[in-house]
């Protein structure tokens, strides 16, 4: 039997979400892998940090957080994420603080303190992934440590580790697809004839938005996720304001009757294609025909495609996410990287 001590930066939607899901399969965990674990350590950026090296009570935790209050006994540090992985005790981090576009910051950091004091380190996030994939995957190898992030791109779908643990030699030349929730959410909402802003709103009571929803409007969030894909799955360091962005603002009620009009739809289609020189990728809505293999993805589902050499094309599908499969990805990294 193993035991791993666990420490949590965020307990948002996501951090949440892992911790019941935590709950749920301690069972499971313990019958099927031999595995227990106790979480040490919770940081949160506005109610406060809890650690406990006997093991929280992540119900009470849970309680604690949904009324504004972490900890009964608040934590105080002077840097607060060095400080709170230097003192939790954990043999793994789950980083999964809000996500930053522009440098992966602060969570860069975070990980790659968690390396260097001997924890695996798992995130959600998709800013350490395209901003520093290399240096914290390189980091985590000399040091005999994981550095997952399987909920990064489609919440807790299988994208990263298929090609990492089932596809070897497997030369990907390009992708396509819907990776957006939010979007695809909005778009076919706007098809029943709800108003863009009623549309936006709706997501964001159900949670599918990023904190700024602004950054999935944008296409900014769809920006990151092709940069993940293509720095690693292609090779090809890739950076989110190098891939080719266009948002979905311009998308109007006039444009959505027209194109069903026409037997057609509109996605904010995800893509990135080998070229001669490297690897180019886009962002951009797209007027689909029926015949496309984006045009049924509904919702909030999403979809890639990719086009490999040896496969030629496969498709991955994660039907209506959310935290929990996003937690889900959290919780199937931390058993891969304990039982490799």
């Amino acid at each position: 039997m193993s035991h791993y001590n666990l420490a949590l930066i965020g307990f948002g939607n996501v951090g949440k979400a892992f911790a019941r899901l935590l709950i749920d399969k301690q069972h499971e965990l313990r019958a099927r892998y031999s595995l227990t674990f106790a979480v040490t350590g919770i940081a949160t950026s506005r109610h406060g940090c809890a650690i406990d090296h006997g093991g929280l009570d992540l119900e009470r935790a849970l309680v604690l957080s949904d009324i504004g209050e972490l900890s009964t006994q608040p934590v105080k540090f002077s840097s607060p994420a060095f400080d709170f992985i230097r003192s939790s005790g954990a043999d793994v981090l789950f980083e999964n603080s809000p996500v930053n576009y522009e440098s992966g910051q602060p969570a860069v950091d975070n990980l790659r303190t968690a390396l260097e004091m001997g924890m695996h380190a798992i995130t959600a996030n998709k800013g350490p992934v395209v901003h520093a994939y290399r240096q914290l995957t390189d980091l985590a190898q000399a040091k005999g440590l994981k550095f997952y992030f399987e909920s990064a791109v489609m919440d807790g779908a299988p994208i990263f580790s298929l090609f990492r643990e089932t596809l070897p030699a497997a030369d990907l030349r390009s992708f396509m697809g819907v990776l957006n929730s939010t979007t695809n959410l909005i778009l076919t909402r706007m098809e029943s004839g709800e108003s863009f802003e009623k549309a936006v709103a709706f997501a964001q009571t159900i949670g599918v938005p990023e904190t700024d929803p602004s950054g999935d409007i944008d296409g900014w969030d769809a920006a990151v996720k092709v940069a993940a894909l293509v720095t690693v799955l292609m090779d090809f360091p890739l950076k989110p304001d190098q891939v080719e962005r266009e948002g979905i603002r311009r998308i109007t009620p006039e444009l959505i009757y027209n194109a069903r009009t026409a037997g057609k739809r509109w996605k904010l289609v995800c893509s990135a294609q080998r070229t001669k020189t490297g690897v180019k990728g886009r962002v951009a809505p797209e007027m689909l025909p029926a015949s496309s293999p984006l045009y049924q993805v509904e919702g909030s589902t999403s979809m890639v495609q990719f086009d490999t050499d040896v496969l030629g094309l496969l498709s991955v599908v994660n039907s209506d996410p959310g935290p929990k499969t996003t937690a889900y990805g959290l919780l199937a990294d931390f058993i891969n990287a304990v039982r490799d």
